[in-house]
């Protein structure tokens, strides 16, 4: 089978998300007007506030955390089906977080075009993130709850900081479970989507 076709269309995606997000700037307090007046700004912090527990080469921890529709989703379930890449936000209803995950939504075709799904996980509870994530419009993809035992799936990858919230941090992990990227992001920043889509291409395609 000729996949040739696929291969192009990804990389014209890319360039075009490329082009986006070079001429794009999201507002300073969320990505739309929805936001205005409902972020919580908490100001510069500590790029980095932990200490890494996993390695790439590592065979990722399994975990099994609820999700706001309800369902509960295991790492391992995806194992020989699709590439995850694991999306630690810090926060609901904060500036930045409130910008890069919509930005995931815009690139769903990428990240399908990879065979990639994206797990979005938060220490915040169910009800804070089903409304958060409702004032984006909905996301394709599946948030999680990491709030009980408190940052306990953050904690094993060594991604929690000090003062409970989450780093801002990416995991890629192929389907045969293994870490095959890590960012730890200054959590003041946005992760660049080019640089998990440049991942996502060094990993067998179906």
């Amino acid at each position: 089978m000729d996949r040739s076709w696929m291969w192009r269309l990804g990389g014209a995606l890319i360039m075009a998300m490329v082009v986006l997000s070079s001429v794009w700037t999201p507002p300073a307090h969320g990505i739309s007007e929805a936001f205005q007046g409902k972020i919580y700004t908490p100001g510069p912090l500590k790029p980095v506030d932990s200490t890494l527990k996993v390695r790439v080469g590592d065979v990722a921890p399994d975990f099994t955390l609820p999700s706001i529709s309800g369902e509960k989703v295991q790492l391992s379930q995806f194992r020989g089906q699709k590439h995850v890449v694991l999306s630690f936000v810090p926060a609901a209803w904060t500036p930045v977080c409130s910008d890069q995950w919509p930005g995931y939504n815009i690139a769903k075709e990428l990240f399908e075009a990879h065979d990639a799904v994206v797990l979005g996980i938060s220490v915040d509870n169910l009800p804070t993130l089903f409304a958060w994530t409702q004032e984006m419009g909905g996301l394709w993809f599946p948030v999680l709850s990491d709030f009980w035992p408190h940052g306990e799936v953050a904690s094993r990858y060594g991604v929690l900081r000090s003062d409970g919230v989450s780093e801002r941090a990416t995991f890629i992990i192929d389907k045969e479970g293994v870490i095959r990227y890590i960012d730890i992001h200054d959590i003041n920043e946005r992760p660049s989507l080019e640089s998990i889509l440049k991942e996502l291409q060094k990993l067998p395609s179906p």
